[in-house]
């Protein structure tokens, strides 16, 4: 087909047929990356701080989503938080039945702004929104630095 032919098949434009190979690499940029190791090296949940309107992020940003300043300032926003809303998974990624449901939920923590999205180390009927959790850290030496570094909340 030349330029100015015009195709009929919608098609022939919208899909690809068969695979696609592509590689990449996800950074998680400076703020994710002192997270991640304050968790892994200290066991601390860091939040980044805005010095001009106060509000403390989690995850950490490099700036406030608010006033666009530089979060200049780290502070330790505790173990515990309560859960903001939550979800109980009875199949895994694949679609396979799980033995057990999984509790994920939304973890907000006092006095920030956001929240950690994690398993909930407690059986479906006896989740609740607004229920205190507490974060449950693998040991420091199985610690690799990342998100699974919480074993659970419960």
């Amino acid at each position: 087909m030349t330029f100015l032919e015009r195709s009929r098949d919608p098609e022939a434009h919208k899909h690809w047929y068969g695979d696609m190979e592509a590689s990449y690499l996800y950074s998680t940029g400076i703020a994710g990356e002192k997270f991640f190791s304050t968790l892994r090296d200290k066991g601390n949940i860091m939040g980044a701080s805005c010095p001009k309107c106060k509000k403390v992020f989690l995850p950490p940003r490099m700036y406030c989503e608010i006033c666009f300043s530089e979060t200049k300032n780290w502070k330790d926003v505790g173990k515990e938080g309560k859960v903001e809303t939550y979800s109980v998974a009875h199949v895994d990624i694949e679609g396979n039945p799980l033995d057990e449901p999984i509790v994920y939920g939304l973890i907000r923590f006092p006095r920030t702004e956001g929240g950690l999205v994690h398993v909930i180390s407690v059986k479906p009927e006896k989740v609740k929104i607004g229920m205190k959790v507490k974060a449950k850290l693998k040991p420091k030496k199985e610690r690799k630095g990342s998100i699974l570094d919480i074993a659970s909340f419960g």
